[in-house]
């Protein structure tokens, strides 16, 4: 199989140093760019980047609208499309800057890596989204077995993603120390925590119910006093694996490490739902999940906008345009409404209204 050239290893090293280093980002969107950019070089017959041009980007384009995911068999949808394409168009941007690079690429054959206008339309149309309610993960922990040491890990863990809606990344990386029961409070420190944008920041256990509380406070206490786990330890310590008489690898211990992914994590979160006989959520989803509660929970502006920075959100922006669409019962509830004739507006709505109109002005400064 055909490699990358020298000169093209050389850039992609110094493209992913300035990715990180110069534009902050993390681990995981550094591999999605490199992902988009081998496709790129599998189409070209690995060119040499120097060698680019608008044919290029069309051919490129033409191929991955074309091409079947290895999943689910169906065309690549348009969203992964305008992704790859998107990264494909900030690489060569920065390419261009380069010595060596800037006198040979054109810069406005950079431009044909866009989709048409109704392609970008499709990426980006937001689809409806399958949230979980609360009593259903409350119903999935109630019934959740917890005799070993593994099922009462795997309970804990996902009691205590429902509690601070934290990501996966994170909750794979956090010690025993970085939680306090007595304040309800788990402090992701992005000195050892793995958050998102290497962002410190605390997180208050969200109302949720004593149920997740209860779990998590008797997993600690059942780490140091049974386990002999210290503050410095993984609060969610990986699997031991083992031989069996059969000579296979099967689980049969906890060891004192941290998973070094979060692979472990979804894993679990599948085996749950698929015991408790329920549709899968993944962990990032219960951020779905906490939104909707926080909507319905939150009487004033100052209460939402704690609430979104419970979530590591430094602007309510980002949790409304990321999580809080208008769910469809809801836009069909408030419709039907609109078509009642119209009351005299109470004190209280007034006094709604006004709310509202504080809240619109917080967001606008934020």
């Amino acid at each position: 199989m055909k490699k990358s050239s020298t000169n093209n290893a050389r850039i992609l090293h110094d493209y992913i140093k300035y990715l990180r280093d110069a534009k902050r980002q993390d681990d995981s969107t550094i591999d999605g760019a490199m992902k988009s950019i081998n496709r790129f070089e599998e189409c070209t017959n690995y060119l040499d980047f120097s060698k680019f041009k608008a044919k290029h980007a069309i051919e490129f384009k033409k191929q991955l609208l074309a091409q079947k995911s290895k999943v689910t068999g169906d065309r690549l949808s348009k969203a992964t499309v305008h992704t790859a394409t998107r990264h494909l168009k900030m690489f060569f941007q920065y390419l261009v800057t380069q010595k060596g690079y800037r006198a040979k690429i054109n810069y406005s054959d950079i431009e044909y890596f866009n989709l048409s206008e109704k392609d970008t339309r499709i990426a980006y149309a937001k689809r409806k989204k399958n949230i979980a309610k609360l009593e259903q993960l409350i119903q999935l922990l109630e019934i959740m077995p917890c005799s070993t040491s593994m099922e009462i890990r795997d309970r804990a863990l996902i009691a205590f993603i429902l509690l601070t809606g934290a990501r996966d990344g994170a909750v794979a990386s956090v010690k025993i120390k970085h939680v306090d029961i007595a304040e309800q409070c788990f402090y992701q420190d992005a000195r050892e925590v793995n958050t998102k944008f290497s962002k410190t920041f605390a997180t208050y256990f969200f109302p949720v119910g004593e149920l997740p509380s209860k779990i998590l406070t008797e997993w600690i206490e059942y780490l140091i006093n049974e386990l002999g786990y210290e503050q410095g330890d993984p609060l969610f310590p990986k699997t031991k694996l083992a031989h069996n008489k059969n000579q296979q690898f099967e689980a049969v211990d906890l060891l004192k490490e941290h998973w070094s992914t979060a692979g472990p994590i979804r894993k679990i979160f599948k085996q749950a739902f698929k015991a408790a006989g329920m549709p899968y959520f993944n962990p990032h989803s219960f951020r779905n999940t906490l939104v909707r509660l926080g909507e319905n929970l939150c009487r004033t502006p100052e209460e939402f906008k704690a609430w979104s920075q419970n979530l590591g959100h430094e602007s309510v922006l980002t949790t409304f345009y990321s999580y809080g669409d208008v769910p469809d019962y809801k836009q069909a509830e408030l419709l039907r409404k609109l078509a009642l004739p119209a009351e005299n507006t109470s004190p209280d709505m007034e006094e709604q209204f006004k709310q509202f109109m504080k809240f619109q002005q917080m967001m606008a400064k934020n």
